[in-house]
Parts: structure tokens; sequence; C-alpha cells
């Protein structure tokens, strides 16, 4: 059955109150803000959570996924300080909805999906807002070598390791922005590629994101 998609004046009302909250808790770019206004949650979301879509929670979305809470979506967005035009690997596209908030920034967005029942469901909800990325089903530690380099890299999952093949994939001066370590827990690193053979990494403090897996399927 097609889902149907509305957006209430109810629901702009919360979204309006979740902009503030993000824009308290420090996110300064209002492209971002302007993004989260333009691209309703709660169309991603089951309608079980209708109510609670604005509320700064992640969420069950299947195959043991979660959308994240909105303000880990900005502040990772606010991290990757994308341009109109720049060229982003998105790991783990999930509900789509990190997907969407780049394009609404006008990013060329190119994203790989683990869990085959998430790849096939968010297609749908990425045509109804009439956006074009290049999704994949695929293994995220991979990349996408045929379409490389990218001007940044957004990892949407908790990963063990920096994988070798994404920093080979990520342009000099391009971001790689990564949860890294296992466990519940993870550190928030942006990796800046600044030349051919070496890397400047920071950390952004601690976040909680589900884990990143291989895909093993041949």
């Amino acid at each position: 059955m097609q889902k149907i998609y509305k957006d209430t004046h109810k629901h702009q009302g919360m979204r309006n109150k979740l902009i503030d909250e993000l824009r308290i808790k420090g996110i300064k770019d209002e492209r971002i803000l302007r993004a989260f206004n333009a691209v309703p949650r709660h169309f991603f979301l089951d309608l079980a959570f209708q109510e609670q879509a604005y509320s700064n929670m992640p969420f069950q979305i299947g195959s043991g996924q979660t959308i994240s809470h909105p303000f880990t979506v900005a502040f990772q967005t606010q991290l990757l300080d994308v341009k109109k035009g720049d060229k982003i690997l998105e790991i783990g596209t999930g509900s789509g909805y990190q997907t969407c908030i780049l394009c609404e920034m006008g990013a060329k967005v190119f994203s790989i999906e683990r869990q085959r029942e998430l790849y096939l469901k968010v297609k749908n909800i990425i045509h109804h807002f009439n956006f074009n990325p290049r999704l994949s089903y695929g293994d995220g530690y991979k990349g996408l070598p045929n379409f490389a380099p990218f001007d940044h890299i957004l990892v949407t999952c908790g990963a063990p390791f920096i994988p070798p093949a994404l920093v080979e994939q990520l342009k000099i001066g391009g971001k790689l922005i990564i949860p890294l370590g296992e466990g519940n827990v993870q550190k928030m690193v942006v990796l800046t590629r600044t030349s051919e053979d070496s890397e400047d990494v920071q950390d952004y403090g601690d976040f909680s994101f589900v884990p990143m897996l291989e895909n093993t399927s041949k």
C-alpha cells in the first residue's frame, strides 16, 4: 500500500520547535536548519511514532537499524560544511532522512546501504521529494571506487576502524566524518585528507550509533 504523506500545521509547529532546540544546542548553519524545515522527519517514521517524530531521539526503522537523533544528523552535517554541488558519499542510507537533508542542501549524494530491506524501502520516500541521489546496495567499507573521488564522505554507523578504501576515495582537502569505535559509544572523528599520504584527525566527542556491517553476500 502506498504511504500517504501529510504535513499538517501541527507537524510544522513541532518542527519549528525542534529547529529552535537545534539552534540552542549549537547548530549555527542556517542552511542546515532550513533543510530540517523542508524535509519533514515524520515522513521517515511509522505512523506509531508520528507524535514523537520531532523529539530529539532515535527510532527503530527495521532491520536492526535506527533513524538517528535529529541533533546527531545536524551535527554531522555541520561538520561536513556542505557546499552546493559537493559530491558526497554517504555510508548507511538507513531511513533516507540524512540523504534527503544533504540533497535539500544541494549536494550530489551517493549513498550505500547494507540492509536490502531498507535499500528497497527508501526509494519511495526519496522519490516523493523528487531528489535524485545514486543509491547502492553494498558494502560501505569498500565505498564506491567507480564514482570516486568525493568531496566529502559521511559514515552514519559506528565503525571499528577507518576503512582505508574510504580515505583513498576522498579528495585532497576533503573530510571523512565517521563515528569510530566498537560497543555502544563511538568518538565522532573528522579526518581531513591533507595530501595523498597524510591526514589530519580530530575528535568531536561521544555519540552512539548502530554498528557498521559488511555486506557478506556474493
